[in-house]
């Protein structure tokens, strides 16, 4: 078999979402200020959309928020005032570092944890690229 063929082999064999071109948005948050925290009503449903589980993205924003927070009722507490726009802001970082790919874009990634050490895996294109921890 010659390069040509195989490589027309291979194309046929990837996924299509390889070949889909979509603009992957992150919707913003919908909350209000109550005394002195910040409630976000859709914290469940963002989570859901990136893919990621609640706890490690709660996780992640009360680390980079320097705030304390707690999911309760499907709607996440802060413990301070928060502007909406700080907290968009930070869910980006988010995406940017633990849901989409850092080789083709696309956000069909999963975390994998192997030896101690957090990898981001894109069913995309197959890259492999390692995340810090969030400690």
């Amino acid at each position: 078999m010659d390069y040509e063929k195989m490589l027309d082999k291979a194309v046929k064999e990837l996924p299509e979402s390889v070949f889909e071109k979509h603009r992957f948005e992150i919707p913003n948050v919908v909350g209000h200020i109550q005394g002195i925290r910040t409630i976000i009503s859709n914290f469940l449903q963002i989570a859901s959309h990136l893919g990621r589980k609640p706890e490690h993205m709660l996780k992640y924003l009360q680390k980079e928020l320097a705030s304390p927070g707690v999911v309760k009722a499907g709607q996440l507490i802060l413990g301070r005032k928060i502007p909406a726009s700080q907290i968009n802001e930070k869910i980006q970082k988010y995406a940017n570092e633990f849901v989409l790919c850092h080789e083709c874009g696309k956000p069909d990634t999963k975390l994998e944890a192997e030896k101690n050490v957090s990898y981001l895996k894109c069913s995309a294109c197959g890259a492999k690229h390692a995340v810090k921890s969030i400690l």
